[in-house]
């Protein structure tokens, strides 16, 4: 326990392994106010997919986060970052305790490890020029004005090396140095929740079931009604593209949803990798194995030092 810093909870863990329910009881038992770091719970609409906190939910527990744009806008990551500081900022002026939970990856280590993001945006007549240089060209500018980028970038990766030379050139500053690791002053806990390969493909598939059954196929038509494109990011994630889809013909309904529940079970396997290159810093809790009561007790021997300035 740092107590010159404050105290930030986080909660990771693949897609359907109970992080909406113990988030929920957490807060209620701490205190707590929930900050989403999932991306797919950014967009207005897209709710029985994304599995978003219900109405009943969010009123019994405060949600941040959440319906933040519209299917057709985008938030870069560098807006969730700065929106993220300041909610887990007035979450602790308030003398609450700020749950940071989700499943994405990135947007997590944005705000637990302080990335630093620069914030360029798209330069087009800029891109089109360095596209039409020669091949390995674009590598060797970039070695020039950034030879730490330049190690870190696969120089056939024409599109990284092309986005870290059109930040370089328009901040003039190298992106190496823009995107240095700040580690923001709270006392971070992170707890993360696991199930075995089995019981959470079992858990996905019978969450794709109810998600049908609680009318997924009619959310996705009214949305392609709405005009919302298929190419959308909002409109690519799990269930939305593969119930797309089906509504313009290219498969059954019957095989798009089989193919959402594998796609799920891939995309909880790269969660689980993300997530895994952090094992020092996660305490992970197997929920086939560990009851919530382990997760509790362990978080409130944590809190033990914050119980009277949080009011918990």
């Amino acid at each position: 326990m740092n107590r010159e810093r404050r105290p930030l909870l986080v909660l990771v863990g693949p897609t359907a392994v109970g992080k909406t329910a113990l988030s929920l009881r957490l807060a209620r038992q701490f205190g707590g106010e929930i900050v989403s770091a999932d991306s797919r719970l950014f967009y207005r609409g897209l709710d029985i997919g994304t599995a978003k906190p219900s109405p009943a939910e969010r009123a019994a527990v405060p949600h941040h986060l959440i319906d933040l744009c519209e299917p057709d806008e985008t938030l870069s990551l560098g807006e969730y970052q700065r929106l993220a500081y300041r909610t887990i900022d007035a979450i602790l002026a308030r003398g609450r305790l700020p749950i940071l939970a989700g499943g994405t990856g990135q947007y997590v280590s944005a705000v637990v490890e302080g990335w630093g993001i620069p914030e360029v945006a798209p330069q087009l007549a800029l891109r089109a020029a360095l596209e039409g240089l020669a091949e390995g060209e674009p590598a060797r500018w970039l070695a020039a004005l950034d030879p730490v980028a330049a190690q870190r970038i696969e120089p056939r990766n024409r599109r990284r090396v092309i986005r870290a030379l059109e930040v370089t050139l328009m901040t003039g500053r190298p992106i190496s140095e823009l995107q240095r690791k700040h580690p923001p002053a709270y006392d971070i806990r992170t707890i993360g929740l696991w199930r075995e390969r089995r019981s959470l493909y079992e858990r996905i598939d019978t969450r794709v079931d109810e998600m049908m059954a609680a009318g997924l196929l009619d959310e996705v038509r009214r949305l392609y009604d709405m005009g919302y494109d298929r190419d959308l990011p909002s409109m690519s994630g799990l269930g939305y593209r593969q119930l797309l889809a089906h509504l313009v013909g290219e498969m059954s309904l019957d095989e798009a949803v089989e193919r959402i529940k594998f796609e799920t079970h891939r995309f909880a396997r790269q969660q689980a990798t993300w997530f895994r290159r952090d094992d020092p810093r996660i305490t992970w809790f197997d929920l086939d194995q560990d009851d919530e009561a382990a997760v509790v007790a362990a978080i409130q021997l944590w809190l033990r030092d914050w119980s009277e300035p949080l009011g918990i």
